[in-house]
């Protein structure tokens, strides 16, 4: 690997319209698994002007059974979707919470599919698909992530409070940041670029007003990224000009875009599956979370500086088809040494679906958070964010003797 270079990682926030339809979607996720914890889904969401559209499969006790809608289940879905695009704050003439039209076509999970996920008198639960899943963790930031993409998510995120809270009351709900560091010695040294795109209100694209806009998010920067860092920056804010029309209303979003933004932002492999609204007996989901969360162990523990795992499964069947650590020549043991500990640690379950569900305890609501600002690198408190918990240091170092 080059000791010298430039990366550049990207975030986008709660209001960016792709994520909207994430978080519609793991709203949908929560409401379900709160009713019944073994429910089944798959709900793709659609947002543009004015429109919000529900599609997918699903399973859930006293929600939909036999076929049909428990009453009173569709007016709570419909309460649901609009809260959630109400939390985000679209109170806007192209989308609003409000008025904007919704449609639900979510439908009964395929029996196909289902006689291959459940566990039966001869079976155990197979993967929700067949695919291949990745999990990374590097020691260049404290949640151990990507600083590319620590930075950009830290940058989103205090723009988001601010507007909520009211300090920055010029600020609409869409937003995109890019972070481009300097590396010397595969550490990062100086932050080269830095670009911040904020939807905002009307006439803070010219004059006092646009001043005062880039003056608040040159502030932010500086409060996210440490000053040593930002030497040589060259700083793009709102480089098109006006950026008033936004969210669904500017741009369609649909469940599922942003793979890279909720992971490692280009810094590791990438299988392709989405995470939002897939309950968690769908590996795409579950299998990386239990990637990410070895991954992050085996660097708290100070086996590797950098690790990246991958696992595959076929669906319907329980037993991963492989799994693979490469510690980029920075393990204290050889790779093949540390993907044999893994797999005879009991409490692992051998990685099959429900082992990973049972040890992270994936089967509640706690998916709606995950769905802004990135999957990992989070701070694990109560039920969520599990697959960021470093418990399972002792396990790997006992492992390995």
């Amino acid at each position: 690997m080059r000791n010298d270079y430039l990366f550049t990682s990207e975030s986008v926030s709660e209001g960016h319209p792709d994520k909207v339809s994430d978080q519609i979607s793991d709203s949908i996720v929560d409401l379900f698994l709160s009713k019944d914890p073994e429910a089944r889904i798959a709900c793709e969401t659609l947002t543009t002007t004015q429109l919000v559209v529900l599609a997918g499969e699903i399973r859930c006790k006293g929600v939909y059974e036999d076929g049909a809608w428990a009453p009173g289940a569709q007016a709570e879905i419909e309460a649901t979707v609009r809260n959630t695009v109400k939390e985000i704050g679209y109170e806007q003439d192209g989308f609003h919470w409000e008025k904007f039209e919704f449609i639900n076509r979510l439908h009964g999970q395929s029996a196909h599919i289902a006689q291959g996920v459940d566990a039966g008198s001869n079976k155990d639960e197979g993967a929700g698909d067949q695919g291949i899943m990745f999990g990374y963790a590097t020691d260049e930031t404290p949640d151990l992530m990507p600083a590319t993409l620590y930075y950009s998510h830290k940058i989103l995120e205090r723009m988001a409070a601010d507007r909520h809270s009211g300090a920055a009351p010029f600020l609409e709900p869409d937003a995109k940041s890019q972070v481009t560091l300097r590396y010397e010695g595969s550490v990062p040294v100086a932050a080269t670029a830095v670009v911040v795109s904020t939807q905002h209100a009307k006439g803070y694209d010219e004059g006092e007003k646009e001043a005062a806009l880039h003056a608040y998010v040159k502030r932010v920067i500086a409060d996210v990224i440490p000053a040593a860092l930002l030497r040589e920056t060259e700083y793009h804010i709102n480089p098109t000009g006006s950026f008033e029309i936004g969210g669904p209303d500017g741009d369609a979003g649909l469940t599922g875009r942003k793979i890279i933004v909720d992971t490692y932002g280009g810094a590791a492999p990438h299988g392709g599956g989405a995470f939002s609204g897939k309950d968690p007996t769908k590996v795409d989901r579950s299998a990386a979370y239990i990637t990410r969360y070895l991954a992050k162990n085996i660097v708290a523990a100070g086996l590797a500086t950098r690790c990246t795992i991958q696992l595959a499964y076929a669906i319907g069947v329980s037993k991963p088809l492989s799994l693979y650590v490469d510690t980029h020549e920075t393990g204290k043991f050889g790779d093949d040494v540390i993907e044999k500990a893994i797999m005879g640690i009991a409490k692992l379950g051998g990685l099959t679906p429900r082992a990973i569900r049972t040890h992270l305890g994936l089967n509640k609501p706690i998916y709606r958070k995950s769905a802004a600002y990135g999957h990992f690198g989070r701070t694990p408190e109560g039920d969520f964010f599990p697959w960021e918990k470093t418990d399972l240091v002792d396990d790997l170092k006992a492992a390995l003797g």
